[in-house]
């Protein structure tokens, strides 16, 4: 009798052993299945764009990539392809973002969406929102990484030079307005520290490429003084004197040569 009751409870053992390990068999089949794989790509869009609007990027992004894949050949992909690049971006991820656009240009280089491609392009260097002019309000430029600056420039210009009458033109080149003036006060930023620091034939340098490579843009009225204050420093007074001239013709109501004339106590770029 022992024995026989022995042998039924092993027998309800394996059988709920058994039961249990179906349950987590088809436990994972569940948390593996594939949730848009009966879906319409219409639908899988919609799901997608809801993230997107909830801030989930990260969850719009799989969605997005599903529907290439589902919707491929179809100007849906194309759009899906778009707006995974723009929620990648806005993951931080700038890096997958760039790729994303730069895979999208060549396999449609034809697309009617390629004006926004290339201003989606800039605006991830740019390293900004998409509001339009939200970046007077935000960090100088000049402050920033220099080789994206450069390359947010190009794609705006490519931009604006391919597709000029595009709604995101006129944003574009208040956009390469920007980046050309911080450009050039980032040259007139380092000849500053140069000069500050003793290095006048530096400084003079780096003023003369401001002068050189960003020419009717507001750093060039410093960078003049500084290449003036630099030869002056060097004991080159003829062309400390022409400068002088060429500035004073350009900027005649400067205020740089006031308060650059206040002594070594009191440096032009110190305002308090």
């Amino acid at each position: 009798m022992a024995q026989t009751s022995s042998a039924h409870g092993r027998r309800l053992a394996l059988a709920a052993t058994a039961t249990l390990l179906a349950a987590l068999v088809a436990g994972c089949s569940s948390f593996g299945e594939d949730k848009t794989a009966r879906q319409q790509p219409a639908r899988i869009y919609a799901d997608a764009r809801d993230e997107m609007s909830s801030g989930n990027y990260d969850k719009a992004i799989p969605l997005f990539e599903k529907l290439e894949g589902r919707a491929a050949g179809t100007p849906l992909a194309q759009q899906a392809q778009l707006e995974k690049a723009y929620a990648q971006y806005k993951s931080n991820d700038q890096g997958a973002a760039l790729a994303t656009i730069d895979r999208f240009l060549k396999q449609h280089p034809a697309s009617p969406a390629t004006d926004y491609a290339l201003y989606l392009k800039g605006i991830v260097n740019f390293n900004d929102n998409l509001g339009p002019m939200s970046f007077l309000a935000r960090q100088d430029l000049s402050e920033r990484d220099q080789k994206a600056a450069k390359e947010s420039f190009e794609a705006f210009r490519e931009l604006v030079a391919r597709f000029p009458e595009s709604k995101y033109s006129g944003d574009a080149r208040a956009r390469m307005r920007y980046i050309v003036n911080s450009l050039a006060a980032y040259e007139v930023h380092v000849a500053r520290y140069y000069f500050s620091r003793g290095a006048y034939v530096a400084a003079a340098n780096r003023a003369q490429n401001a002068i050189t490579d960003y020419q009717d843009v507001p750093a060039v009225e410093e960078a003049l003084f500084i290449m003036m204050r630099s030869y002056e420093q060097l004991g080159l007074q003829a062309l400390a004197a022409d400068t002088r001239r060429v500035m004073e013709k350009n900027y005649p109501k400067s205020e740089y040569l006031t308060r650059g004339s206040k002594g070594p106590d009191r440096p032009w770029w110190m305002f308090w």
